[in-house]
C-alpha cells in the first residue's frame, strides 16, 4: 500500500533535516519547519518495521483540528496545512520537557500503581484505586524530553532545581496544560468520549510561549467510550478505549516491550492493514468527520509539490 516510510526531499532554502520516531522535519530558511507525518508507528520508543497507511494523515490532521480549537488558549505553531500529511509552522526553541496530564488512572501510571507506587512524578494518588478508575482532580506527570532513548519521569520539583524550565515559565505551562485538557475533555465529551490523559509539547519565540507538535491524537492521547464506562468500572471489566493502546498490548502478547533482547512481532498485512483501519476509526470518532483518502497514487509526489507551492507564497 501507498505508505509514507521515509521521505528524501530538498527544498530551496533548506538548512537542516531531522528524521524523528514519526515525523521527518525540515528546517527552511532557519524560519520555518516542514513537518512531514509519516506512516511509521512507534511503541515503547521503537519504530516497528512496517508503515500504516493513513497513519500520518489521520495524526496530522487531528492535531491541526485541535490546534487550531485551542488557538484561544495559547498561541500554536502552526503557519499552513498544504497537504493532509504535512504542517508548516514557525521555529520554536522546544522546552526540554513534555507536559503529560491525566485525568484517570490508566497506561503507564496504572502499572507503576499496580507495582505498589504511591506517587507519580512526586505527585501523590490514593489508595484504592481501579484500573481505569477517575482521578480525584487531574494530575500533571511530566516527562523529560529525550533526545535518543526512552523519555523519562520528573517531578515537578526536580524540573525546578535543576533549571530545565525557569519557575515562570514552568507555573505558566502548568496554566496552559490544565486549560487545553479542559478544552480536550470538553470537545471528547461532546463526541461521546472521555480524554484520559494527554500530552503536550511547548517551545518558545522570544518572550511567548507556544504551543507546538501535535495534540489530542491517537498517539499522544488515550480515550474510553463514555457510554458503558461506568459499567465497566463495577464489573471490573477493560475499557473499550481509543488509543495506541491497542498496538501495545498486541506487542506485549507477542513478547516485546521494547526491552533489550526482545524482537518486533511479524506484522502481517493482515496486521498492517487492520491497524490502518483502527487508526481512520480513531479519526472519524474523535473529529466526528469522514476520513477522506487522497487521490493518486505517488503519495510523495503529492506532498513534495504541495510544500513547494506553500513554500514559495511564504
Amino acid at each position: 500500500m501507498n505508505a509514507i516510510k521515509e521521505t528524501h526531499f530538498n527544498f530551496e532554502g533548506q538548512t537542516a533535516f531531522y528524521k524523528g520516531k514519526v515525523r521527518d522535519v525540515y528546517t527552511v530558511k532557519d524560519k520555518y519547519l516542514v513537518m512531514v507525518v509519516s506512516d511509521r508507528i512507534s511503541a515503547f520508543d521503537v519504530v516497528l518495521p512496517e508503515p500504516i497507511p493513513y497513519k500520518g494523515q489521520v495524526l496530522n490532521q487531528i492535531a491541526a483540528k485541535f490546534l487550531k480549537a485551542t488557538a484561544d488558549i495559547v498561541p500554536n505553531w502552526v503557519i499552513n496545512v498544504p497537504d493532509p500529511s504535512v504542517t508548516i509552522g514557525r521555529i520554536c526553541e522546544p522546552f526540554k520537557v513534555e507536559m503529560v496530564i491525566r485525568g484517570y488512572l490508566a497506561g503507564h501510571a496504572a502499572r507503576e500503581y499496580a507495582l505498589g507506587k504511591r506517587q507519580v512524578c512526586g505527585v501523590s494518588l490514593p489508595d484504592d484505586l481501579k484500573e481505569n478508575d477517575k482521578l480525584p482532580e487531574p494530575i500533571i506527570t511530566p516527562t523529560t524530553k529525550a533526545s535518543v532513548g526512552h523519555d523519562e519521569d520528573i517531578s515537578r520539583e526536580e524540573i525546578l532545581s535543576r533549571g530545565i524550565v525557569s519557575e515562570e515559565d514552568y507555573l505558566q505551562l502548568e496554566r496552559y496544560t490544565r486549560a487545553l485538557f479542559a478544552r480536550g475533555t470538553e470537545i471528547a465529551a461532546a463526541q461521546g468520549l472521555i480524554l484520559v490523559d494527554t500530552k503536550y509539547e511547548f517551545g518558545k519565540v522570544g518572550d511567548t510561549i507556544y504551543l507546538i507538535d501535535e495534540i489530542h491524537t491517537p498517539d499522544s492521547s488515550r480515550y474510553f467510550y463514555s457510554e458503558g464506562y461506568e459499567e465497566r468500572q463495577q464489573n471490573a471489566e477493560p475499557q473499550k478505549q481509543l488509543s495506541k493502546e491497542f498496538v501495545r498490548r498486541w506487542l506485549i502478547e507477542n513478547g516485546f516491550q521494547g526491552k533489550e533482547g526482545q524482537v518486533v512481532p511479524v506484522m502481517t498485512p493482515e496486521k498492517v492493514q487492520s491497524i490502518s483501519e483502527r487508526y481512520i476509526e480513531l479519526y472519524e470518532k474523535i473529529t466526528g468527520e469522514g476520513f477522506v483518502k487522497p487521490e493518486g497514487e505517488n503519495v510523495l509526489n503529492r506532498v513534495e509539490q504541495a510544500i513547494n507551492n506553500a513554500l514559495s507564497g511564504l
